[in-house]
């Protein structure tokens, strides 16, 4: 069900990108303002540029504002697995508890070995 969303959203934008592309050849000029560098670039590697470097951007401060919650999952995960170890282990030391009681349990109702 996701890849059919995924593809009937991907597919239109990656139609008007093409587009969006073929429409727009003409050069513009490019200037940063503080470096002395000018560019002659098309104009739709400029917008497409500005728009795949503010995805990257807009997704690392995304990454950088969870790593709390990451980290929070990750010390829960170790807290769960812990507590999974210990629930075997006391689990094991019930059942040799029960198999020692239940053995002194046999010996005490057997008859004293010289009342025969």
């Amino acid at each position: 069900m996701v890849r059919l969303i995924s593809w009937i959203i991907l597919a239109p934008l990656a139609v008007a990108v093409v587009a969006f592309s073929v429409s727009n050849r003409d050069s513009v000029m490019v200037e940063l303002w503080p470096l002395p560098f000018i560019w002659e670039l098309p104009l739709f590697l400029v917008v497409l540029v500005g728009t795949f470097a503010g995805f990257i951007m807009g997704g690392l401060v995304a990454w950088i504002s969870g790593g709390k919650g990451r980290r929070r999952a990750r010390a829960r995960t170790r807290q769960a697995e812990s507590a999974e170890r210990e629930l075997v282990h006391l689990r094991h030391k019930l059942a040799a508890m029960e198999d020692s009681a239940a053995a002194s349990a046999k010996v005490a109702l057997l008859p004293p070995a010289d009342a025969a």
